[in-house]
């Protein structure tokens, strides 16, 4: 039985989803009128499994993201002007612009990428959670990656590590169905992705990646469990994306309809009719909620485009390390 979180936390769970929505809902805007260019992917649909794993995780633990990202990032705590900055390409960026969208960045909220290469935070997270391991601090490392990681050798070979040398991580899938364009059943033999896990050693198990409550409790289970010393945990997050896979797939792999039925399981208005239902949102409540995000997300536009671009003369900056 899933455990109901109190009705401040709903309601955070809720605002988190609904920011992250919205702000994807405006890059569109923005990156079809030029404002933001080179590659994007959006998580709409998804928002469940970012404000869900990360309202369970603290401070100290480490982030390791994909490149659908933006989601991750906003719910990390990253500031959403900086996101934006970012995405622009201006200096003011998580990553001073030079990484765009796939590659927002934070060390001091151990918020470590967005990185663009499939597969490429495993080995990354592996690394972060043994040197958790080494220093011997309740500190735990969670990986998100899509389904189409599984697909990569590294997969394979950092479950493995992380099982072998109990490590304190915890592996999130967001199984989308679909990778970037294949259908899971069309890549993959074995498509019980927790199963998978599970035959390296690892806890696993499947959750409703459509419902906020549902991975905040498993996550929180996970987390719990993996600080007590029980090792590495895994967690098949089921979820669908409702735009393409990125801004420039035609999403000719599935059909209209098969999409229509995923979004009638919207993780954002079942948790709000959930929160109606319990007495606990109504409909000034949710009015006063989206118009703040509007504002902070208006916000972050206006501050975006005030940010400075990178001078040319500081192009080849930071192509090796610079000495503190």
């Amino acid at each position: 039985m899933i455990e109901r979180p109190p009705a401040k936390e709903r309601l955070e769970l809720l605002r988190q989803m609904v920011r992250i929505r919205r702000f994807e809902e405006r890059c569109v805007e923005l990156y079809s009128a030029g404002n933001i260019r080179g590659f994007m992917h959006l998580c709409i649909g998804e928002e469940a499994i970012a404000a869900g794993v990360l309202h369970e995780v603290g401070p100290e633990d480490a982030i390791v993201s994909t490149y659908r990202e933006h989601g991750h990032a906003l719910a990390r705590g990253l500031p959403m002007d900086a996101v934006l900055a970012e995405m622009y390409g201006r200096t003011t960026g998580t990553s001073r612009g030079r990484g765009g969208s796939m590659h927002l960045f934070d060390v001091k909220r151990r918020f470590y990428g967005g990185n663009a290469i499939v597969g490429g935070g495993l080995p990354l997270a592996v690394g972060l959670a043994l040197a958790t391991a080494m220093t011997g601090r309740p500190l735990v490392t969670v990986c998100l990656f899509g389904d189409g990681a599984v697909a990569e050798g590294e997969f394979h070979e950092c479950l493995n590590l992380a099982a072998l040398w109990h490590l304190p991580i915890l592996f999130c899938c967001e199984n989308n169905l679909y990778a970037m364009g294949t259908a899971l059943a069309r890549a993959q033999a074995e498509t019980d992705l927790a199963l998978r896990a599970a035959s390296y050693g690892l806890t696993a198990w499947p959750v409703d990646g459509m419902d906020a409550l549902a991975v905040a409790d498993a996550t929180g289970r996970a987390v719990e469990a993996i600080r007590g010393g029980a090792g590495p945990h895994f967690l098949e997050l089921k979820t669908y994306r409702f735009r393409a896979h990125s801004m420039y797939d035609a999403d000719r792999y599935r059909t209209k309809e098969e999409i229509a039925r995923w979004k009638e399981r919207d993780p954002i208005p079942a948790l709000a009719a959930t929160m109606r239902a319990d007495g606990e949102l109504t409909d000034d409540d949710y009015g006063a909620l989206e118009s703040e995000v509007d504002k902070e997300i208006d916000g972050a536009v206006a501050a975006a485009e005030a940010g400075p671009l990178e001078p040319v003369e500081e192009l080849t900056r930071f192509v090796y390390s610079e000495r503190s």
